[in-house]
């Protein structure tokens, strides 16, 4: 039987997956970073049973990646930093994007898991 819980993170893995696969690769560099983080979340945020967002976009590594010639980088997902609450029925799911220094890797994660 699939309960409510297992949509609940099936739903959060979508959205995770989806941002990361809809924006790494964008260009970005320190003058429109924060309209980046806004448009990422926004869009993120429209898309069923998504209750809360947070997108931030590590400044320190996009100056280290920007290069000489256009002052631009690529976004990349070791920059990200997400995190989200996904409501299914009475169900809600907290996930994260966020690098992992030992894994060397953007690993998405389950924070909680709150069954009300």
């Amino acid at each position: 039987m699939i309960t409510q819980r297992d949509n609940a993170l099936f739903e959060a893995g979508i959205k995770l997956g989806a941002l990361y696969h809809q924006f790494v690769g964008a260009p970005v560099n320190p003058d429109t970073v924060d309209s980046l983080e806004q448009a990422i979340s926004k869009s993120i945020s429209v898309q069923p049973y998504v209750k809360e967002i947070s997108v931030r976009i590590d400044r320190d590594m996009l100056v280290e990646r920007i290069g000489d010639v256009f002052g631009y980088c690529e976004l990349e997902g070791a920059m990200l930093d997400v995190e989200a609450s996904i409501v299914f029925g009475d169900v809600i799911a907290k996930v994260a994007l966020k690098f992992d220094l030992t894994l060397n890797y953007p690993l998405m994660r389950i924070i909680d898991v709150i069954e009300m």
